[in-house]
């Protein structure tokens, strides 16, 4: 500082000056950090020394090795099982039910109760159409459908026609 008027006693006073500034800064710093929930920054312990690293023997370290390839080889055994157990059908892993059968006298019974029923509800049909003074209409079988072909793009279609009978009522269905 090549400055003429740099007296012991100027720098001096600028020193007290810039320590006073320092002082008040320090204590506006600690303020807003004492706001904001931040500690405020003291010096910190002494760091103690780290413990020595524990030194594993060759035998010992042998052993642990063995022990976790034992570990690994059981889980990839067990996971290899398991793929090979997923790939199988499960028909094969499961015995399936015999199937049951309908014997030939069980099916004549419910044929012959089915037509039991179908005859007692035409009774009852024709029984109420005589109440009501109409005769009653025997069902009839359904009237044969023409099949009237198409060619559309190449492609032919059968359409689904109903032939009308020419006897009003005769082809309705009840």
């Amino acid at each position: 500082m090549p400055n003429s008027n740099l007296t012991p006693e100027f720098l001096t006073a600028a020193l007290q000056g810039l320590e006073a500034q320092s002082a008040r800064l320090d204590a506006r710093i600690a303020e807003v950090r004492r706001v904001l929930g931040a500690r405020t920054q003291e010096p910190a312990a002494p760091a103690e020394a780290p413990k020595p690293k524990r030194k594993i023997s060759a035998a010992a370290l042998k052993h642990i090795v063995e022990a976790q390839k034992k570990r690994w080889a059981a889980y990839h055994q067990k996971r290899a099982e398991a793929a090979a157990k997923a790939k199988e059908p499960a028909a094969a892993t499961k015995t399936p039910r015999p199937r049951r059968k309908l014997s030939a006298a069980g099916r004549r019974r419910i044929a012959a109760a089915t037509k039991k029923r179908w005859a007692d509800y035409r009774r009852q049909k024709a029984a109420a159409a005589k109440r009501a003074g109409k005769p009653a209409v025997r069902k009839k079988a359904a009237p044969k459908k023409a099949v009237r072909k198409t060619a559309a793009k190449g492609k032919k279609r059968a359409a689904v026609k109903p032939v009308k009978s020419p006897v009003a009522g005769e082809g309705a269905s009840e």
